[in-house]
This record gives C-alpha cells, sequence and structure tokens, in this order.
C-alpha cells in the first residue's frame, strides 16, 4: 500500500497532527526570516564568504532579519563539544552515562551555542553598520539576534518532541529550500543570455540543462549513498541450530554520518568568515575571501578535507567498534570465522574504515560538482553554494521519510500482532 494511502487513513491522525504542526513551526520560522531586525536594513552588498550562512538560514542574513544567525551557533558548539568529548576525561564520562550524560552534554551545548550566537551577532551587527554606531546599538542587534537563534532551537525542540523528524536538521533543510528558487533563478540568468546571439543563447540553455542533470544527480547519488550498506554476518551459540534460526547480520551503512559531515564542514568554513566580520581587518578578510571560502581553489581543497575527515570522526562516534565487539561477545553472538574480542573489533574496524571512506569520497565527489561547475562557468557564489545545501536537504528528507514510514510499519505491526 503506497505510504500516502497509509497516511491519511483515520487510524494514523495523530500522524497526521504531528506532520502538520512541523509544517507550522517551518512556516514560522519562514516568516521569521522576513523579519527585520528594528533599526536595521537589508543588506545590499555581496555576502561572500558569509552566503553559506545566508542560504542555511533561508536568505535571513541578506535581511538581516531576526533569525539571521539560523542555528549555526549551536551547530558550532556541539563541533567543540564533540571534539571535548574525545579529549576532556568529564566528557569522555558523561559520554558513557548513556541517555542521562547525553542531555548533560547536549545542555552546555546549548549554553555554547548562545555564547556563539552573542559573539556571532556582534560580528554581524559590527560588520553591517560599520563604526558609526554606539555600543548600545551594537549590543541590541547583539541580544536581538541572539534571541533569535534561543528561539529556533526552542522551535527545534518543540519539532522533535511533537512533530516529525529532527527539529533542527528540518530548520536547516526548510531554510535552504526557500533558497533554492532564487538560486536556480541566479543560475538560469548566468547561463542564459538573451540579448547575445541565437547560438549564445542556445549555448547557454545547454549548460542550463546540464547544470539541472548534476542536480539531479545528485539527488540520485545521495539517495545511492544513503541507502547502501554493508550486511555483517552474525551468529549466536545460545540460539537454535536449525536453517537461519541461529544467524542474523548487522547492516553497516556506507554513509553512517548521513549529510552530518557537511554541515560541520560548512560550519567550520564560515567560521573565519565570522572572525574577519568581527576583528574588521581589511587584509584578514581579503586573505579569507582569496583561500577560505570553498569557490576558491585552496578553500575548496580544505572543504573536501574536511567532509571526509568529518565522515570518519562522526562514524566512529556512532559506531564504535570496541563496544560493538564487548557487547556481542557479552551475549553469546560472533562473527563466523572470527574469534570473539579483539579480532572481533579489528574486524569491524577494518569494515568500517573502507566503507566509510567509500562513503566520504562519494560524499565528497557529490558536493564538489556543483561548485566545479559554478568555477568553470563562473556562477554567482550562491549556486554553488546550492549545490551544498541540495545535498543536506535530500539526505534530511530521505531521514524524515524513513521515519515516517517507520512509524506507518509499526503501527501496522502492532495493529496485526493484537489481532492474533
Amino acid at each position: 500500500m503506497p505510504l500516502l494511502k497509509q497516511l491519511f487513513k483515520p487510524t494514523n491522525r495523530d500522524l497526521l497532527k504531528r506532520i502538520g504542526f512541523t509544517l507550522v513551526a517551518l512556516a514560522i520560522f519562514i516568516i521569521g526570516t522576513t523579519i527585520q531586525v528594528p533599526g536595521t536594513d537589508s543588506i545590499t552588498s555581496n555576502l561572500g564568504f558569509l552566503e553559506l550562512v545566508n542560504t542555511m538560514g533561508g536568505g535571513a542574513l541578506q535581511n538581516f532579519s531576526i533569525f539571521a544567525l539560523g542555528v549555526m551557533p549551536y551547530i558550532t558548539a556541539t563541533i567543540v563539544m564533540q571534539l571535548l568529548g574525545e579529549l576532556i576525561p568529564y566528557f569522555q564520562e558523561l559520554n558513557k552515562q548513556g541517555h542521562v550524560g547525553r542531555q548533560k552534554i547536549n545542555t552546555y551545548s546549548r549554553y555554547m551555542g548562545i555564547l556563539f550566537a552573542f559573539i556571532q551577532g556582534y560580528a554581524f551587527s559590527f560588520m553591517f553598520l560599520g563604526r558609526t554606531a554606539s555600543a548600545s546599538e551594537y549590543l541590541y542587534i547583539s541580544v536581538v539576534l541572539t534571541a533569535g537563534t534561543a528561539f529556533l532551537l526552542w522551535l527545534g525542540d518543540q519539532i522533535t518532541r511533537k512533530g516529525i523528524g529532527n527539529g533542527l536538521s528540518l530548520i536547516i533543510m526548510a531554510g535552504i529550500i526557500a533558497t533554492l528558487p532564487q538560486m536556480f533563478i541566479d543560475a538560469f540568468q548566468g547561463l542564459v543570455v538573451f540579448d547575445g546571439t541565437a547560438q549564445q543563447i542556445t549555448l547557454g540553455v545547454v549548460k542550463f540543462i546540464l547544470f539541472a542533470i548534476i542536480y539531479f544527480a545528485i539527488i540520485v547519488g545521495v539517495i545511492f549513498v544513503q541507502m547502501a550498506e554493508r550486511k555483517v554476518p552474525i551468529q549466536y551459540a545460545n540460539k537454535s541450530t536449525a536453517y537461519g534460526g541461529n544467524s542474523s547480520y548487522v547492516p553497516i551503512k556506507v554513509n553512517t554520518a548521513g549529510v552530518v559531515p557537511v554541515i560541520f564542514a560548512s560550519s567550520l568554513m564560515a567560521i573565519p568568515g565570522i572572525i574577519a566580520g568581527l576583528i574588521n581587518n581589511e587584509s584578514f578578510s581579503l586573505f579569507v575571501s582569496n583561500y577560505l571560502t570553498y569557490t576558491t581553489p585552496v578553500g575548496f581543497i580544505i572543504y573536501v578535507i574536511f567532509i571526509f575527515l568529518f565522515g570518519f570522526v562522526y562514524t566512529y562516534m556512532i559506531f564504535k567498534p570496541e563496544d560493538f565487539a564487548k557487547n556481542l561477545q557479552e551475549s553469546g553472538g560472533y562473527i563466523p570465522g572470527i574469534r570473539p574480542g579483539n579480532e572481533t573489533k579489528t574486524y569491524l574496524s577494518k569494515v568500517l574504515t573502507r566503507i566509510t571512506c567509500l562513503g566520504s569520497v562519494f560524499l565528497a565527489i557529490i558536493v564538489a560538482l556543483p561548485i566545479i561547475f559554478s568555477n568553470v562557468t563562473s556562477l554567482p557564489t550562491s549556486v554553488s553554494i546550492g549545490g551544498t545545501g541540495l545535498l543536506i536537504v535530500v539526505g534530511v528528507a530521505l531521514e524524515t521519510y524513513k521515519q515516517i514510514e517507520g512509524s506507518l510499519l509499526s503501527r501496522n505491526y502492532k495493529k496485526g500482532y493484537s489481532r492474533r
């Protein structure tokens, strides 16, 4: 039975309400991106290396709205906390405490995110108002922008609890979707020159069609990478020895980290631009523009390396071979041909390293295609960044779809089981 047909069945009204709540919450976010900070004007200058922040915020930075910072400060804080979780013993202990420990870490991340939001808000106010404003005006704008980020964090929590999917990821996705139409318009205007000859117009249309094909390939590629998995066979010594009765498998995704490496890498690439706006140094701003934005060759290489590294880091944070091997041994399970304990850990580490390498390479290629195409055709910065945005949109949409599908399958299973 098709998903939509199941979704609109009377027994799934509560799920429809959750989806409706999610859509209303995202609509509130989109409306908020158009509300300017009182006493300010929209930004007419080229955002340059801050185009990424603007894209993920649904154009909020260009409008200098109350949501101009989006949820990027919290993402930056999350990156910092995850690094601290691997380096500082106190946070390592919190990671071992399960749900309670994760809640504490999440609380610390939120406080740090609010602090980062205030710093970024001050940087943006200083960058776009110049040195003519008073200290109270800088403080006022910083507080308003920080409050906007705090509200989005609360809204994301409400979506996660009362709606469907991950709230913060959906907010990022909604912001990117809001900018995609303008991105395609910019691409069309940049490729098709109507005041040229018929040959130039035809060539421009062909380029735009090629551009659209690349974006369609990104969608197909993301779905392929997200669905691909390696099945590691598992057997249990304490179960029946009947054929198939004692065997199982553990699916390890080729891209276990999903779109998180792209979001993390994008957040890190935005930090130098924010620092440049804060210190207002012309030479440093020029250095950032020339070397630390991924529309430049050096910045592009750094960006791809970040995606590759974060793919490994986040995968090993989610799937820890040592813990899995220990739990498998305690439950009486083993991998055929592999001894329990250290050999199982080594085997899982090798498998995870190989498939993560493959997944990270695919992810980097998918992100790189539109950036390379945009640089070759000299398209606006917003177009090349839109490729990264489209990757995030497809990844988050696919994860949300799976959650809805899983919820419907679970309901049908419970319903069928209760009838027996």
